[in-house]
């Protein structure tokens, strides 16, 4: 299999940017990375159901991030990511993309033709008997009909997969673009058999896949920390690694294919986990984060008091009248506690330091809710409608914003994952 001309670099971060207005100083952390000798390329990313929601079009994703490339003056590689796109959806970002996140969640389990199963066991007889991995312990033995009971679970999502790569690379070029998989949006994790025969269809299929997002055991929610047992994750991790690693000398996929990590906002406690790993099997990682950039948008409005302050408290207002609608959506990924939500006129008290207390993610700090930091995470359709009033606010209070958006993002996130250090959970602002 060729490897795209467009390569993925060894460690990148999505930046998710609902409202287009913080590409420059999510850069910010990106150059400061790249000042403490770590290149982490920055792929702006955004899906079809937040574009939507927004009111936004792919090319204003990559012309917020081509403005804050010049400014910045950034000579090293950068990406705009058409995220979780389907065949359905993925013609209006193909002027404006070279990164594609191609998501066939919803095909997996629909049932394969039970020929295309017998064949794909005929392709891969190295799959049957006993099976070593290095760095998956112990072997594994495998029999023909678990390869076969596998590949009717997956066949028909990698099948889809191929036909939206070739639909891409029909109009783009193949080499013009990165292509991820993601199969992360189901109810179980994957195990590393399954893993392997995924990756193994997709090489049959084609796909120059450079980043995969499997499942993991425990749960991804929005906005905040990893829940579910970490010794558990950390195997998972060091296993995906491996088998990724094996799959790429079996099969001929491209060599710098790695993890991709989704919801990875916030993820604090898997962070150490994540970098022991990676030091580990000298592995990358892409590391996809989204809807917390619009929460530090919110706390630099709430710091800056007066009309700052007052949106913020409208907004959390309009939240609280309408939590079903904007929760319904996003309902398998976050966790609120409705009894731990403070009312309305509890919350127009508050001071923009009680504010941007709950909503930042500090969990030593006493006014930290988490349940308020998830409800604003999906509120961002009430300040979409609030539109030039909303955008407004958030550019003449920049200098705020932009701190919080670039200490967030440096801080809790890159230095944690790719350097070992920097604030993490436990630390304050």
């Amino acid at each position: 299999m060729s490897v795209n001309s467009v390569k993925l670099a060894r460690y990148s971060i999505g930046l998710g940017d609902r409202f287009a207005q913080e590409a420059e100083a999510q850069l910010r952390a990106c150059i400061e990375m790249a000042e403490r000798g770590v290149e982490v390329i920055p792929v702006w990313n955004k899906s079809n159901r937040e574009h939507l929601t927004v009111g936004s079009e792919p090319a204003s994703v990559r012309a917020a991030a081509e403005a804050a490339i010049r400014k910045a003056g950034w000579n090293k590689p950068w990406h705009v990511d058409a995220d979780h796109i389907r065949l359905d959806t993925v013609d209006r970002y193909i002027p404006h993309c070279d990164f594609f996140t191609i998501d066939v969640a919803d095909a997996i389990g629909k049932p394969a033709p039970v020929e295309v199963v017998r064949r794909f066991g005929d392709r891969h007889p190295e799959l049957i008997g006993q099976l070593t991995i290095p760095g998956v312990e112990p072997g594994l033995a495998v029999t023909r009909q678990q390869v076969e009971h596998i590949a009717g679970k997956y066949l028909a999502a990698v099948q889809e997969a191929g036909r939206i790569y070739r639909h891409i690379a029909a109009a783009k070029g193949a080499g013009r673009f990165i292509t991820e998989v993601s199969m992360d949006e189901t109810a179980e994790a994957q195990t590393p058999l399954e893993l392997l025969v995924i990756l193994a269809a997709l090489a049959d299929e084609g796909v120059p896949l450079q980043t995969i997002a499997p499942k993991f055991t425990g749960r991804f929610n929005k906005g905040v920390d990893y829940v579910g047992d970490l010794r558990r994750f950390e195997q998972e991790f060091n296993v995906a690694l491996a088998v990724i690693a094996f799959a790429v000398r079996q099969y001929g996929l491209p060599d710098n294919l790695k993890l991709s990590i989704h919801s990875g906002s916030d993820k604090f406690s898997l962070f150490p986990v994540m970098a022991r790993a990676l030091r580990r099997h000298n592995a990358g990682l892409h590391l996809k984060t989204a809807g917390t950039t619009w929460l530090e948008e919110l706390i630099g409005l709430a710091e800056t008091g007066g009309e700052g302050l007052a949106l913020a408290r409208e907004i959390y207002a309009e939240a609280l009248e309408h939590v079903d609608e904007l929760c319904a959506p996003y309902a398998s990924v976050i966790d609120i506690d409705r009894s731990k939500l403070p009312a309305a006129q509890v919350v127009a008290q508050w001071s923009g330091a009680q504010f941007a207390a709950a909503v930042r993610h500090d969990p030593t700090c006493p006014n930290f809710n988490p349940h308020v930091r998830q409800l604003l995470h999906v509120a961002y359709k009430i300040a979409a409608k609030k539109g030039d009033q909303f955008l407004a606010l958030v550019r003449s209070r920049n200098g705020s914003i932009s701190r919080n958006v670039t200490f967030n993002l440096l801080e809790r996130h890159l230095k944690p994952l790719f350097l070992g250090n920097g604030i993490g959970v436990g630390s304050g602002h």
